[in-house]
């Protein structure tokens, strides 16, 4: 007997968990656009250094030639002579190469850096933080040092929010970290410099981090448990709407401090009805709070269309249900009790490599769309739509072949399309970026898999504290994956090779994980010892595990307000007692 019989007494998924579950999931709609903001607010429009300002092209109307050949007499061409340099401009103008039998050697032209400036092309964006700051040649690494001062922040945020909702609650974390999006996102777009900007998107990211993790632990812990993998995998199609919405929003704005504005105010909307959710009753009964849970039980029974429940819900049954938990639970964990013990460790070692490579491939994907020479809106559309086809191909491994299976499966997968893609020409362009949308698609049905996963390995007293270290490991991947790139210039296959081996290594930590598939969610780490280890009753001393764990029945009883009383944590009236509760629904 646990908590997810009295879920089912109150309504199972009734009407409050589908407006619960739809609330929860509709910031979702916008977290693509925080994490992948940099794609188009950090666009790199096509440039060139300005010209001196004697010569502007206004001035050189004049000239019976168009101004892309009128350039070549102030620009250079670049190493693959199809486009003019970006970074770099002749000394002196070169009238001599507007000749038709021009016979002039190029190569030995003097040249200079930028010392004007540089001239953006609008067309595709119309201002961008790299046209605002020049964050070109010398200082074009800035630009993606915004995305990794982002993920910093989400890191961040995944190490200190997950530890405080363990210790505060789901709720009042979440509701505070859709505070702070909505506020400092919005701040960003008045940032006046560069470095304003990235402490701002730091920010953004620790609040992104808060409402990841705590919107997932308050979802499940009010589904019943054969609803779980069904609401996890549609609820993860919110992100990939997202992305559509993102492309959406860029392509009408292109200018970034509109587009800053619109993906972040709308989190002030989702801060204003987010008081409406109730916190999960799993915690507040494992923190000595009962009278809280029983209010919230009897809210959703009222809901759900099961008022004649609320008389039956008294403090006795919910006692009566929870006892073992209650017995279990201490005041506080810290990140040192996911390693404690044998099943635990397990569990958090395999988890983090999982997070990790499943991150570090996905981003070394889809933060780089400029790359593929196709229209960075419509490239933002088709790395979305490969979304829907590979998180139903998910639904279907969880479903029927369980946790460990598809997320072992999907990151194998990933890792050998990865692959694939190092023996395909440079030149067939389609057919690689054909592979990377599938690589992509693939990784994000890994997170799809993680995030359920996750939730249902770790035991409700230190499941946030969970989610944020695997979450932690995410974010180091993220920031790792640019980083990477570089490695193109030692030898081109070499990014692929280290994305692709990472996604096949962890595939292999998973195979070791505990499958979860219809198991009822662990509220204790005793019940997580009891479920996977297999050796639990014979070793819980050795392991530094004691059925008491922190809390002695004297404390229950005190804790509970004496309704329980101190014979009646027996294992014999225990179970007494838990069979006169289920009478008594």
């Amino acid at each position: 007997m646990g908590f997810a019989e009295l879920l089912d007494e109150v309504g199972g998924f009734g009407r409050y968990q589908w407006l619960h579950v739809t609330l929860i999931s509709l910031p979702g709609l916008l977290m693509a656009s925080q994490n992948l903001l940099n794609n188009f607010v950090s666009g790199i429009p096509a440039h060139h250094c300005t010209l001196p300002s004697n010569h502007s092209l206004s001035n050189l109307s004049h000239y019976q030639v168009d101004e892309k050949q009128l350039l070549k007499v102030f620009i250079p061409l670049d190493s693959s002579g199809n486009r003019l340099d970006r970074c770099r401009r002749y000394v002196e103008p070169q009238w001599q190469l507007l000749a038709v039998n021009n016979s002039a050697n190029v190569s030995e032209l003097q040249t200079e850096e930028c010392v004007d400036g540089w001239t953006f092309d609008h067309s595709e964006f119309l201002a961008t933080t790299v046209s605002e700051w020049d964050l070109v040649c010398a200082l074009r690494p800035l630009k993606q040092m915004i995305q990794t001062i982002y993920m910093g922040g989400v890191l961040a945020g995944a190490i200190i929010f997950g530890s405080l909702s363990d210790r505060f609650g789901r709720r009042s974390i979440l509701i505070w970290s859709y505070l702070q999006l909505g506020v400092l996102g919005g701040c960003s777009a008045l940032s006046p410099s560069y470095t304003t900007y990235c402490i701002f998107r730091f920010l953004s990211g620790m609040a992104v981090s808060g409402i990841i993790l705590n919107g997932v632990s308050l979802k499940v812990e009010w589904i019943p448990t054969k609803e779980r993998t069904l609401v996890g995998t549609l609820t993860s199609f919110f992100f990939t709407f997202g992305q559509m919405i993102l492309a959406g929003l860029a392509d009408w704005l292109r200018d970034w401090r509109k587009l800053q504005v619109a993906v972040s105010a709308p989190y002030l909307l989702f801060f204003a009805y987010s008081w409406w959710f109730l916190e999960s009753a799993r915690w507040l009964v494992l923190n000595r709070r009962s009278e809280e849970a029983l209010k919230s039980l009897h809210r959703v029974a009222r809901i759900n269309g099961k008022p004649e429940i609320v008389d039956k819900l008294t403090l006795e049954v919910l006692h009566s249900h929870m006892i073992k938990e209650m017995d279990s639970s201490r005041s506080t964990f810290t990140a040192y009790d996911l390693l404690r013990t044998r099943t635990m460790r397990r569990i958090s070692v395999c988890m983090m490599a999982v997070w990790f490579a499943t991150s570090f491939a996905y981003y070394g994907l889809a933060m780089d769309l400029q790359k593929f020479g196709v229209n960075i809106y419509l490239m933002q559309i088709i790395f979305a739509a490969v979304d829907f086809p590979a998180k139903l191909f998910a639904l279907g491994m969880l479903s029927y072949c369980g946790r460990r299976v598809s997320q072992a499966v999907c990151l194998f997968l990933s890792g050998a399309v990865i692959f694939a893609n190092i023996f395909v020409p440079k030149d067939m362009q389609v057919l690689r970026t054909t592979f990377a949308c599938l690589g992509k698609g693939l990784t994000s049905a890994s997170f799809t898999t993680a995030y359920l996963y996750t939730g249902e390995l770790y035991p409700t007293v230190i499941r946030q504290t969970g989610m944020g270290l695997v979450s932690t490991m995410a974010r180091i991947g993220s920031m790792a994956a640019p980083a990477v790139l570089i490695l193109d210039e030692v030898f081109p296959a070499l990014p692929s090779v280290v994305y692709g081996g990472a996604a096949v290594l962890a595939g292999g930590f998973a195979c070791f994980l505990p499958e979860t598939l219809n198991i009822p969610l662990p509220d204790t780490i005793q019940d997580v010892e009891e479920n996977w280890s297999g050796r639990y009753p014979a070793t819980r001393e050795k392991e530094g595990v004691s059925l008491q764990e922190g809390m002695t029945s004297d404390n229950i009883i005190k804790s509970c307000g004496g309704v329980v009383s101190k014979e009646g944590v027996t294992l014999k009236e225990r179970k007494e007692t838990e069979g006169a509760g289920l009478n008594a629904l």
